[in-house]
């Protein structure tokens, strides 16, 4: 592969507009342009979390979604492009199978935090969950496809389980709400 990026500033998108990946021209705060805008800030917070100490098994894991969420940017840059597929939703719903197999069963809400690396996944998972209900209000407007919008759901659930996992392997342990602060 040649040099894809040989000058990074171009000046074409001085006027507020970008270029979608087919080549046509948008606002750049246009719906579409938020939704993968909010996917690459979500890839950059796992980014984040892979910049802290984790397991191998989270780090392979979290590495290999990111490529996913490169993908995904792209299918959303590029209407009517395809790249993130069912199988890909399967195996995010088997890793949280996985990894939430060994976790106690959670009878209240768990605060953000847990030591480091888990509140980094805390944040991630704030941001996919953003990135989720922007996707969805692009596709009350244009093309879709589910795919999408079902691998950023399940892509939250992942990473609040892994945020489960990191505070515990940190020793820190979970943040329980304290929802009995204010009686008495």
């Amino acid at each position: 592969m040649g040099n894809r990026l040989s000058k990074i500033y171009t000046r074409t998108g001085d006027g507020g507009t970008t270029g979608l990946g087919d080549g046509s021209r948008v606002g750049k705060d246009s719906v579409r342009v938020t939704s993968y805008g909010t996917v690459d800030e979500a890839n950059s917070t796992i980014g984040l979390v892979l910049a802290s100490d984790v397991p191998d098994d989270v780090r392979d894991l979290l590495t290999a979604v990111q490529h996913q969420l490169f993908d995904l940017g792209g299918e959303l840059c590029i209407p009517g492009h395809a790249a993130i597929t069912d199988d890909d939703v399967t195996r995010l719903e088997q890793q949280l199978d996985r990894f939430n197999a060994d976790l106690p069963v959670l009878r209240e809400f768990i605060l953000p935090g847990g030591g480091e690396a888990a509140a980094r996944c805390h944040i991630a998972r704030t941001v996919v969950r953003r990135a989720e209900r922007e996707t969805v209000a692009l596709s009350r407007v244009e093309t879709v496809r589910p795919e999408a919008v079902r691998y950023l759901n399940r892509l939250s659930d992942l990473l609040f389980v892994l945020a489960r996992v990191l505070a515990r392997a940190s020793g820190h342990g979970e943040v329980l709400w304290n929802h009995e602060r204010r009686k008495g």
